[in-house]
């Protein structure tokens, strides 16, 4: 495990370094939140930086410190896009071969991107289920090529990067209170919580993981980084298994507190950002905004900056964003339905359970056997959360066997 006290990160120095690719970033009042929460709270933009994330700052920073030799052999890195993107920005900047590791479940927006902002400075290739599974492949490929691996978040150089996040900050908001950072690796978090505890440390640093892949969470509660068994990557920007060692030290250090938020929570805040404010956040992104009703009491009458820390959501994937909000929201339903085998049934329940603002989205009979008819799989989007209650009350009044699946996990992922 690195020791943190024999490490120098200093992250005014990193921005000198990179400031000249780099955009500064606006940190942005937004009226709406700050009316919402009793409070002034700022958007640092991080959506809009060069590469669409704070990622930039990390590898542009950790691969302008190379050698001569290591320029020469090349890089390679794993990512789960942002930390490509950024990487691939920088190996064509500074014009060394770089080879890029990325889960096969990456978006391909982010692919996309990726070879973009490389061109012919970069090979992809996309391995593994997780970003574990292909940083563990990258590793290997290192090695055997002789090249050197520009970490996503477990590095002094990218945290240090990834720090002058909070130099930006606090020179445009000196009398800063809070801010809340994601966290996927801990490289962001232990960046901007070493600089603010070493300028301003009576500011709050606060951190919030995908309730689904909340590997430093664990990490807490261990004392030490630990492996989860398994993680939810819908929040790709912040799925990781594993916090690194030297992050976990810094975040230990540096951050208050780290809450969990439900990944249903990120997509009603990423929609919201989108219909209210025209921001387009990606997953990781909105986890900032997602927190805030978790941080409601301590925020009052504070000046509070969430960091927005990227913008790359493929649009592919916002029907899924939609649904999973609906259903953390209580908005949307599915049943297992027992029609009673007569005449009728299916216009009486439309009819008379359906509310007048209900709406079926998915209705499907299940085949028992080639002539025989099994129950019928239906999905109903209620108006209001308060809807479902006289919705269930309606289906026991007309006498339908039902069964709810939101709640059972099994027949929830088998089915839906």
């Amino acid at each position: 495990m690195n020791d943190s006290s024999q490490i120098n990160i200093d992250s005014v120095a990193a921005l000198k370094r990179i400031q000249s690719v780099i955009n500064r970033t606006q940190l942005q009042l937004n009226k709406r939140l700050s009316e919402k929460y009793n409070a002034s709270i700022y958007l640092k933009r991080e959506d809009m930086q060069v590469v669409r994330s704070y990622k930039l700052r990390g590898a542009y920073n950790k691969i302008s410190t190379l050698t001569a030799e290591e320029r020469k052999n090349g890089v390679v890195c794993a990512s789960a896009g942002n930390h490509a993107q950024g990487f691939s920005f920088s190996c064509k900047n500074q014009k060394i071969k770089g080879v890029v590791f990325m889960p096969s479940a990456t978006p391909n927006q982010k692919i996309e991107q990726t070879r973009m902002f490389g061109g012919k400075f970069i090979d992809i290739k996309l391995i593994g289920d997780t970003f574990d599974d292909c940083q563990k492949e990258a590793l290997v490929y290192t090695k055997k090529h002789n090249m050197t691996f520009v970490p996503p978040f477990d590095d002094a150089a990218i945290i240090e990067g990834q720090g002058t996040v909070a130099v930006e900050v606090l020179e445009d908001l000196p009398d800063l209170d809070i801010i809340i950072i994601p966290i996927g690796g801990g490289g962001l978090a232990s960046g901007v919580g070493n600089y603010l505890h070493h300028t301003r440390p009576q500011v709050k640093c606060f951190g919030v993981e995908p309730e689904g892949a909340a590997s430093m969470k664990a990490a807490f509660s261990a004392g030490k980084p630990v492996t989860l068994d398994h993680i939810i990557t819908f929040v790709d920007g912040a799925a990781v298994k594993r916090a690194g060692d030297l992050t976990f030290e810094l975040c230990q250090k540096y951050i208050d507190r780290i809450e969990l938020i439900p990944e249903g929570k990120v997509c009603s805040s990423i929609l919201n950002l989108y219909n209210k404010d025209a921001i387009v956040a990606e997953p990781a992104g909105a986890l900032t905004i997602a927190s805030l009703d978790l941080f409601k009491e301590e925020i009052k009458g504070k000046k509070v900056v969430c960091i927005i820390s990227g913008g790359n959501n493929d649009f592919d994937r916002m029907a899924e964003i939609k649904e999973l909000s609906l259903q953390y929201e209580g908005k949307k339903h599915y049943f297992l339905v027992h029609f009673p085998q007569r005449p009728g049934a299916l216009k009486l329940f439309v009819t008379e359970v359906m509310g007048p603002k209900d709406d079926i989205t998915r209705f499907e009979f299940i085949k028992k056997t080639q002539r025989e008819r099994g129950p019928a799989l239906i999905g109903i989007e209620v108006q209001c959360t308060e809807d479902y209650k006289s919705l269930i009350e309606r289906m026991i009044l007309k006498g339908f066997d039902f069964k709810e699946m939101n709640n059972d996990k099994t027949l929830f992922e088998y089915f839906i």
